[in-house]
């Protein structure tokens, strides 16, 4: 049974950083593309960044691009989040995914962490 667990949500001021972090079970971790997508409250849930599964190739949505960065330990079953200069639009659930595929739909879904950005 696949199981993602997000944890490292919080509150932050505005410029400030989180990092957030997935362990996955139940899958044989290296061979998933591992991704973070988001959903703030009235708004669909959107992709924020992903990784595949050597960890040398990452892409990022253009909102996020040069203030976070996403990076796996295949050894530890986990990836990672790391988000800087937060700003209050960043706040949101944020969820981890896995798919065996390299495109296309995600398979498997975390229970999301709150990130809340204060202005």
């Amino acid at each position: 049974q696949v199981q993602l667990v997000e944890s490292g949500g919080g509150l932050v001021q505005a410029g400030g950083s989180l990092r957030l972090s997935c362990a996955a079970s139940g899958v044989t971790f290296s061979r998933y593309r591992m991704g973070w997508f988001r959903q703030a409250p009235g708004k669909e849930r959107e992709f924020v960044a992903a990784i595949f599964w050597s960890g040398g190739r990452t892409y990022y949505a253009d909102s996020v691009k040069g203030r976070f960065t996403i990076s796996r330990d295949n050894a530890k079953n986990t990836v990672n989040l790391q988000m800087n200069t937060l700003k209050p639009e960043d706040t949101a659930i944020y969820y981890c995914a896995a798919t065996p595929s390299a495109y296309g739909s995600w398979d498997y879904w975390g229970q999301g962490t709150q990130v809340t950005v204060s202005s």
